[in-house]
């Protein structure tokens, strides 16, 4: 952040039309003046703000907010010393920003698969459920359970589970709109939500993934393919509903889903 130095502009003496003298500016210097009186009392307001939040998110947003005001200051006719030290704040606040970006997405991210973690999903379905309810639309959440998932790392082993928890991911984001977003929820356990799907919709894209689970099977080490199969709640989120509220119902339609034959869809 840019502090306050003995080189900021001062205030020029002038002889009034009187004869005396008085400290007054002219209306560009004291306009020039007065910004960056005033961007220093933002610096610290902004520099309070991020103090006190751990919402990287925010964060992101207050530097924002920091580099446009810094920008709009030094097109400004400032002293060449202050556009030097303008250019420089603007440096490192674009770095920081930047690194702050990747430790966001480091901490929203699964690190096997690179799907949304947990962390990750409350925030997408806040904004999401949000977006729903301004625009009386609609938002499907679908919760998935790989199946005979334990018996797979049983066979093949876990190196063959892990690969095959990536293959799926791979197929699932392959599959979805780029609207659409994807989380491992925990183990072998998925979350997808379709922005603006019904729940008809929401049962044909899981077809179209088992369709393509089955189309790009894995091979074991003997070049044979093994079955992934997966099965899957679906819940239509309610005006103002609660994610909370709205994962419990896709669970019990998951649960129907396992409790009756497996690789199936089940609607809440």
């Amino acid at each position: 952040m840019i502090m306050q130095t003995s080189s900021k502009k001062q205030l020029k003496l002038v002889k009034s039309s009187g004869g005396g003298e008085k400290n007054v500016a002219s209306e560009k210097d004291g306009k020039s003046l007065l910004t960056i009186d005033k961007y220093y009392q933002r610096v610290e307001w902004y520099a309070q703000r991020i103090r006190k939040t751990h919402d990287i998110g925010e964060i992101t947003s207050i530097l924002d907010t920091v580099l446009s005001e810094i920008r709009e200051l030094h097109h400004n006719n400032e002293l060449s010393s202050s556009r030097e030290q303008i250019l420089y704040a603007v440096q490192k606040i674009e770095s920081l920003r930047h690194e702050l970006e990747l430790i966001r997405g480091l901490v929203q991210t699964d690190q096997m698969t690179g799907l949304f973690n947990r962390r990750g999903l409350d925030e997408h379905f806040t904004r999401e459920a949000a977006r729903a309810d301004r625009n009386k639309g609609q938002l499907c959440a679908i919760l998935i359970d790989l199946d005979n998932f334990k018996e797979i790392n049983e066979i093949y082993g876990y190196r063959f589970g892990d690969s095959a928890l990536i293959h799926f991911a791979r197929i699932v984001k392959d599959t979805l709109r780029p609207s659409d977003a994807v989380a491992r929820y925990g183990g072998e356990e998925f979350v997808i939500l379709l922005p603006d799907t019904r729940t008809d919709e929401a049962v044909r894209v899981m077809q179209r993934v088992q369709h393509t689970l089955v189309s790009r099977a894995m091979l074991n080490t003997n070049n044979q393919p093994v079955s992934i199969t997966f099965s899957g709640g679906i819940a239509l989120r309610q005006a103002y509903e609660h994610q909370y509220s709205v994962m419990r119902r896709a669970e019990e339609a998951l649960s129907r889903a396992k409790n009756t034959g497996k690789s199936r869809i089940e609607i809440a």
